[in-house]
């Protein structure tokens, strides 16, 4: 469904049917079997692109029956309960179904629940395609909750952070667990992870730990001095995303 929106918008934006069919990994003749049917649709192409997916699935493949399901209705009308749900620390797509289930029991399996829950995902976060360099963006952060191990000589279950990285252009990862999120930790992390990949990139975008960032500020944060020191050390320009926003990630890519 979202593929659809997505050859329109770009269709909209005059891309040729090669550039479009290269850019959504589809066939030449499926754009061009898509654009035939638009020139029958008796919309404005702008009109068409605020639609929702499943009603703008309709304008092209009309009598598809999946979407005059009530359980796709009532799944619809509780997205936003749902969506809500999963920014919860905890909540899996699992969790979520069993809960929906149970109030809904001639509801959508678990498999259809959730291919139906992404697509409407999809539809409300629309992204676009972004270049990346080699070697020129390292993303750095710790990831999730804690892990554990239990010590031996105590049975003493030890908590440990997990540091993560990955160089956007091979998809290239490296992840450390280290004892903590404090400052040295992480540079010595950092620090393994540059001899892993043997060289440095020209920016280190961080989000806004605590260990790299002391003061969080739209335009201008405050970085760790170690942290600075270390990236002058090894010629790395450091770029933190802004507290909150974190698609500045791809931002970040993006300028």
């Amino acid at each position: 469904m979202s593929q659809i929106k997505q050859l329109l918008r770009l269709h909209k934006q005059g891309h040729s049917i090669k550039s479009i069919a290269r850019s959504l990994a589809i066939r030449k003749n499926t754009v061009k079997s898509y654009l035939i049917k638009l020139a029958t649709v008796k919309l404005p192409l702008a009109e068409m692109l605020d639609l929702e997916d499943p009603v703008l699935e309709s304008k092209f493949h009309a009598g598809n029956p999946a979407y005059k399901d009530p359980r796709f209705e009532h799944l619809s009308n509780n997205l936003d309960y749902f969506l809500k749900e999963l920014k919860r620390v905890g909540v899996t797509k699992k969790l979520l179904w069993e809960e929906y289930i149970a109030v809904y029991t001639d509801g959508y399996g678990y498999s259809q629940f959730c291919f139906h829950l992404r697509q409407q995902l999809i539809a409300r976060r629309p992204g676009m395609k972004l270049e990346h360099e080699p070697a020129d963006k390292l993303f750095v952060d710790f990831a999730g909750k804690p892990l554990h191990y239990v010590d031996h000589s105590t049975g003493e279950l030890i908590p440990c952070q997990v540091f993560v990285a990955c160089l956007p252009f091979s998809d290239y990862c490296f992840a450390l667990v280290v004892p903590s999120q404090r400052i040295s930790d992480f540079l010595y992390a950092l620090s393994c992870c540059l001899n892993d990949i043997g060289g440095t990139p020209v920016m280190l975008v961080t989000d806004n730990l605590k260990s790299a960032i002391i003061k969080t500020y739209r335009y201008e944060p405050e970085i760790n001095r170690a942290l600075k020191d270390f990236a002058n050390h090894y010629n790395i320009t450091v770029i933190p995303a802004r507290p909150r926003k974190p698609k500045d990630y791809a931002e970040k890519i993006h300028m």
